[in-house]
């Protein structure tokens, strides 16, 4: 099994990436949410002049934040910099969108800049319609190796829907999913597999990353240790955010079935000002720190029940089991406040 980090991007990242190949980790991903963190372009280029062999890739890179020829000259100067070690991990949107009060895109649409980028990095020429009007393009000088248009870059696509497995399929594209439970992560596993038959593609041939939100507990702490609130509220409170606003789009509630604490939290959430752009407030802190007034809605219980925390072994047991459902790659967050996390889930990675 490779063993990843998925970092909440600061412009000094590199050094997490840097410690995480020290450690032994297989893959860094690096977030791609514009106006909460730092651009993952850049600081993927900062983490390839640093290390030797980790992979780097975007976890996940949102379509809408630029246009094909401009994600393909990224990823092709990044692979000069890194030959060969650079993932492009692609999905609909979620803090990026949301962030901007936006939904999230068509699967239709990120299958045409999924196709758009694949072909301009093979080199072909590529239609696509800028300002109204159909285009052809496609790199004009390879040749002169200012990019790396040779090395491959494999895709990955976060595929939480049928129509996104779909997508992931037919595009011959790698898979991550967000890990809730064992028994989520299985069925999920079991209909990728099934999209990839479908598709006249072999599930073996592809990479499949589980992507966990949480923290290790440490000796003498518990769920509600102010550590783990730091590490895994910030996190476990994404779940909220997604409730209220899926009307850009429903990610699921991790298995939080309390309504009244849901009620208590929308409360909070319709105060929030200017009333059209209630998200400004909302995605503030977003997987980095608890707000004030959500202090009291994220408790130990809420951690425990929301978010990838436990101990070091009972983590490790965890991916055991999503190892044996299938899953090649597993991925443990760090946030950029708290760099020592890398030092937790190396621990967690011994253990499995």
């Amino acid at each position: 099994m490779r063993f990843g980090l998925g970092l909440a991007n600061a412009a000094d990242s590199w050094r997490t990436a840097q410690r995480a190949e020290e450690l032994g980790f297989d893959t860094v991903w690096f977030e791609d949410s514009q106006m909460v963190a730092a651009d993952p372009f850049v600081v993927m280029a900062a983490a390839a002049m640093h290390t030797r062999h980790i992979r780097l890739g975007t976890g996940v890179c949102i379509p809408t934040n630029r246009i094909p020829p401009v994600t393909a000259n990224m990823l092709a100067t990044l692979n000069s910099l890194a030959p060969g070690r650079i993932d492009w991990g692609v999905g609909t949107g979620f803090s990026a969108r949301r962030a901007m009060g936006l939904p999230a895109i068509s699967v239709a649409m990120l299958g045409r800049h999924l196709r758009a980028v694949r072909g301009l990095l093979e080199r072909e020429v590529v239609e696509w319609t800028f300002d109204g009007q159909t285009r052809k393009i496609r790199f004009l000088n390879p040749d002169l190796e200012l990019f790396n248009t040779t090395d491959p870059i494999p895709f990955h696509v976060a595929a939480m829907g049928p129509r996104t497995r779909a997508l992931t399929a037919d595009t011959a594209s790698h898979w991550i999913a967000v890990y809730m439970n064992p028994e989520q992560a299985a069925a999920e596993l079991a209909e990728m597999d099934a999209a990839y038959r479908e598709a006249g593609e072999d599930p073996a041939a592809f990479r499949k990353t589980a992507y966990t939100f949480g923290a290790v507990l440490h000796e003498g702490d518990t769920f509600d240790s102010a550590r783990i609130r730091r590490q895994a509220g910030p996190v476990a409170a994404m779940v909220l955010h997604n409730i209220m606003e899926t009307q850009y789009g429903d990610l699921g509630t991790g298995g939080l079935g309390d309504e009244a604490l849901v009620e208590a939290y929308r409360q909070i959430y319709d105060a929030y000002e200017p009333a059209d752009a209630r998200y400004l407030s909302l995605h503030r802190g977003h997987a980095l720190f608890l707000k004030p007034e959500e202090e009291a809605f994220v408790t130990g219980d809420f951690i425990r029940q929301c978010s990838f925390t436990g101990t070091a072994r009972e983590l490790a047991d965890q991916v055991k089991a999503i190892r044996d459902a299938g899953y090649t790659d597993v991925s443990f967050v760090v946030l950029p406040q708290y760099p020592e996390m890398v030092e937790d889930w190396a621990r967690v990675r011994e253990l499995v």
